[in-house]
């Protein structure tokens, strides 16, 4: 079992780092093993709808890293996205990143998804809103803590004071690592997948 923390934030160890690395020693500690990813701070290309990676099965845009995560999604059983928050939102490069990644919707069907948002004050919950949506609309299992799952901080000191933020990090690693191992004892007895039928696409005037 693997889960993929893929850290948001142009900050590669700042304060989205320490609550995704709270959840992946969780994790570890739980017998599941971790890859943290960050996604950088140079610019990250926005989806531009051209439709190439439902044929392709990769984006057009190849410099960022969102083919190699594509690529590798068979190997990964969980994936938890962080991210900062920037105006009630998250961070624009773990947007288009997700965007990209997410567009053509292969390879995410049952996997689990979490999402993590650090904030100084307030916006957390509408970023960590944004960040899940992308996991309900693609059949994914979201995990849950014991709060939304955000820390604060300016930081990483300040977000390692946060008791109830870490402790909800620790939480949700928990939680993640009981049910991977419940969905990999339900696959062992039998348990199959849902099926799913074919994807109805409609607009609201036809």
């Amino acid at each position: 079992m693997k889960v993929l923390l893929i850290n948001g934030s142009p900050r590669k160890e700042g304060c989205t780092y320490t609550a995704l690395c709270e959840v992946a020693k969780t994790l570890e500690e739980n017998g599941v093993e971790t890859e943290i990813y960050w996604v950088g701070a140079k610019p990250v290309a926005g989806c531009i709808a051209c439709g190439k990676c439902a044929t392709t099965g990769k984006c057009v845009f190849d410099d960022d890293g969102v083919n190699d995560i594509a690529a590798r999604l068979s190997e990964i059983d969980g994936i938890v996205v962080g991210s900062p928050v920037y105006y009630a939102s998250p961070s624009g490069q773990i947007e288009s990143f997700l965007d990209r990644l997410f567009y053509a919707g292969i390879g995410f069907d049952g996997k689990l998804g979490a999402a993590v948002v650090s904030c100084r004050r307030g916006g957390a919950s509408a970023a960590f809103d944004a960040l899940n949506k992308y996991f309900m609309m693609n059949c994914m299992p979201v995990v849950s803590s014991q709060y939304w799952n955000q820390v604060h901080g300016n930081t990483p000191n300040e977000v390692k004071k946060d008791e109830e933020g870490m402790q909800t990090m620790r939480t949700l690693g928990r939680n993640m690592a009981w049910l991977l191992k419940c969905i990999e004892k339900g696959r062992e007895n039998g348990v199959e997948a849902p099926k799913r039928e074919p994807v109805a696409r409609t607009n609201f005037i036809r």
